[in-house]
């Protein structure tokens, strides 16, 4: 493929789409012309979602793209998500729509300064979130996802003190329900953190019918707040079992088009964050990907994710051991 010099600046191909040019029927038939596949993160737009072979969170991404017969993976969500998925697939071709669609808790945790943090505490496991850059990942023992994190942590000897990073408000929240020694590294996820209390309960007096549900990202006064605490995943599936008619959703406004296709009876509202001119709270990287970006990057595969082949084993030994214990504790 001929790669413009100005794709390399933008980030992504920037070339121009005819008017006439259907993005869906286009996108379908160079999946199967290609043998490619779509993964979707919950956060993407809906467009994305709805054309996206499989739509999931991390831990379900990393799974589907560890058994996949596809010879592309498009990965539609931030750039972390598109190099797991290539440190499981070195031998599949991995595109993202915008190299520009970073991740703040990512940004917030770098690898040199994590490297000398963990010095500090040689006899700690290092557990990290998965939402880390693959330097990062280079550097843990075990990675772990919102979904499992519970899980594994309490895999781990009772007496082995646990070092566990990027995201504070999750790591503190781990801390309180296994009752760990941990070890926090002082990062956190800008979406999470913007969420406004005094919005949210007035909401919950204009609504006392509805159900306060929220993601462990979140900061705590919030989670004390929730009738229910859980990862993206634990969220849907809890409101499609759940015979409550109404929910304020604290966590990325995406999921809520796969709440309202399963439970299209059911009430959703975006848990606001302290903006008072947004009514929800979105991912700006998140939302960077587009329908035309899909497209330009399954028509001339760019841009691609590498990942040395040296830091790409040293990432995938700790990756590899949360599904290995997701698999046998069925998380």
């Amino acid at each position: 493929m001929n790669i413009n010099r100005e794709w390399i600046t933008a980030g992504y191909s920037t070339a121009a789409v005819p008017e006439r040019v259907d993005l869906l029927s286009e996108i379908a038939r160079l999946k199967k012309e290609k043998n490619a596949i779509i993964m979707a993160h919950y956060y993407q737009i809906n467009d994305i979602q709805n054309i996206a072979d499989f739509v999931g969170d991390s831990l379900a991404l990393a799974q589907q793209a560890a058994k996949t017969n596809a010879d592309i993976i498009l990965l539609a969500g931030v750039y972390f998500m598109g190099e797991t998925a290539k440190i499981l697939c070195p031998d599949k071709k991995v595109l993202v729509p915008d190299l520009n669609a970073g991740c703040s808790l990512a940004d917030s945790c770098p690898a040199d300064d994590f490297f000398e943090f963990k010095k500090k505490y040689p006899n700690h496991i290092v557990v990290t979130y998965v939402n880390t850059t693959a330097e990062v990942k280079a550097l843990s023992d075990i990675v772990v996802t919102s979904t499992n994190a519970v899980g594994i942590i309490n895999s781990i000897p009772k007496d082995q003190p646990i070092l566990f990073g990027p995201d504070r408000n999750l790591g503190n929240y781990l801390k309180s329900l296994t009752g760990r020694d941990m070890v926090i590294w002082d990062g956190a996820c800008h979406v999470h953190e913007q969420f406004s209390i005094e919005r949210i309960v007035a909401l919950k007096k204009e609504n006392p019918d509805a159900k306060i549900i929220a993601h462990p990202e979140c900061k705590k006064p919030l989670l004390v707040l929730a009738d229910f605490i859980g990862s993206t995943s634990a969220l849907l599936k809890y409101t499609i079992e759940s015979e409550d008619k109404k929910f304020i959703v604290a966590t990325e406004s995406g999921i809520l088009h796969q709440m309202i296709k399963a439970s299209p009876e059911k009430t959703f509202i975006p848990a606001p964050p302290s903006d008072a001119a947004c009514g929800c709270n979105d991912c700006e990287f998140m939302k960077l990907n587009t329908l035309k970006k899909v497209y330009l990057a399954l028509k001339h595969e760019f841009p691609e994710v590498s990942v040395d082949e040296e830091l790409r084993l040293k990432a995938l030994k700790p990756i590899e051991k949360m599904l290995d214990i997701s698999s046998l504790l069925k998380l």
